[in-house]
C-alpha cells in the first residue's frame, strides 16, 4: 500500500466495526475518493455506491428501432430514448423523463440489468460511508508487512489503532469478526420507527441493495414479532415523515412469486416493492 492509503487503513480501524462516513477523511482533502477508490478495486475497503453515469448499447438500440417486440413499460422506454439521444454518456441527474430520482434511479437498474445500457457505479455524493472488507482484516492480520523507510510513516493514534485492531483479531477465531453494525433486539416487538429505519440501512448494506431494498427482506427480519399490516403501517409512517420512499416493481423476472407476493398491495397498480432510504 501507498502510504496515503496505508494511513486511510489505519485511521479506519479507529471507527466503531471500521466504519465511517468518507466525510471523516476530509483531512486527505481531494485525495479521499481516489485514495478510496484504489482500495476499493484492491477490495480492501467498500463504500456507498450509485450510478453515476450511464450510456445505451446495442440491445438498447435495437429496442428501440422495434419497440413493440420487446417488453418493456413506457416509463423504461422514454428512458432509454432519452439516453439514445446523449452523444456519450449522460449523468442520471440530466434525464428528466423520469419525474422523481428514485424512479429514476430504479428504471436505470432495469435497464442495466436487461443489459439495455452500461451503469457505471461510484462513490454515493451524499453522505457516502466507508467501511474494512473481511478481506482487508485478514490481510491486516496476517499478511502485511511494512515497507522500510527512514522516517516513520504514521503516528502514534495510528500505530495505537493498528494495535487494538492486532489484539481484537487476535483474541477470537477469525470467523468471529464482524463487521456488521450492532443489531436491534427483534424480540422486542417495542421497535421504535427509527429502529425500522436502522434495520433498513443495515440490511441495504449487507444485502449491496443500492438503496433499493426489496421488502420481503424486511419483512424476513421483522416478522415476527411484527404481524404484515404492523409492518406496513410502520413503513407507511416512515414514507409520510419522508424518511422513506416505497416504489413498485417494474421487472418481476428476479423475483420468487412468494417474494413478489410480500410486496404491499395496492388498488390502483403494481403492489409497492422497494424501499428507498432519504
Amino acid at each position: 500500500m501507498e502510504t496515503n492509503e496505508l494511513k486511510f487503513v489505519l485511521k479506519l480501524l479507529g471507527f466503531n466495526d471500521y466504519r465511517a462516513g468518507l466525510n471523516a477523511f476530509d483531512s486527505f482533502k481531494t485525495e479521499k475518493n481516489k485514495i478510496c477508490k484504489a482500495l476499493g478495486d484492491r477490495e480492501l475497503v467498500d463504500y456507498t455506491r450509485e450510478i453515476t453515469a450511464v450510456k445505451i448499447l446495442p440491445p438498447g438500440q435495437a429496442v428501440l428501432k422495434n419497440p413493440g417486440e420487446v417488453p418493456i413499460a413506457d416509463k423504461e422506454l422514454k428512458v432509454l430514448e432519452q439516453i439514445a439521444k446523449a452523444s456519450g454518456k449522460i449523468a442520471p441527474s440530466k434525464i428528466t423523463s423520469a419525474k422523481k430520482a428514485a424512479e429514476r434511479d430504479e428504471i436505470l437498474k432495469v435497464l442495466s440489468d436487461r443489459g439495455l445500457i452500461e451503469a457505471e457505479k461510484g462513490i454515493k455524493k451524499n453522505k457516502p460511508e466507508v467501511w474494512l472488507t473481511e478481506r482487508a482484516i485478514e490481510y491486516l492480520r496476517d499478511d502485511y508487512n511494512p515497507n522500510k523507510g527512514v522516517q516513520p510513516a504514521i503516528s502514534l493514534e495510528l500505530l495505537g489503532n493498528y494495535l487494538r485492531f492486532l489484539r481484537k483479531t487476535l483474541r477470537v477465531k477469525p470467523e468471529e469478526v464482524s463487521t456488521a453494525l450492532p443489531t436491534v433486539n427483534t424480540a422486542d416487538k417495542q421497535i421504535s420507527d427509527e429502529e425500522i429505519l436502522q434495520i433498513i440501512e443495515k440490511l441495504d448494506r449487507e444485502l449491496g441493495t443500492d438503496n433499493y431494498l426489496p421488502i420481503f427482506h424486511l419483512r424476513d427480519k421483522l416478522q415476527p414479532p411484527f404481524s404484515r399490516d404492523e409492518l406496513d403501517k410502520a413503513l407507511y409512517r416512515l414514507q409520510g415523515s419522508d424518511r422513506i420512499d416505497l416504489s413498485s416493481l417494474l421487472d418481476p423476472t428476479p423475483y420468487t412469486p412468494e417474494q413478489i407476493d410480500a410486496g404491499i398491495l395496492q388498488k390502483v397498480g403494481g403492489s409497492l416493492f422497494f424501499i428507498t432510504v432519504n
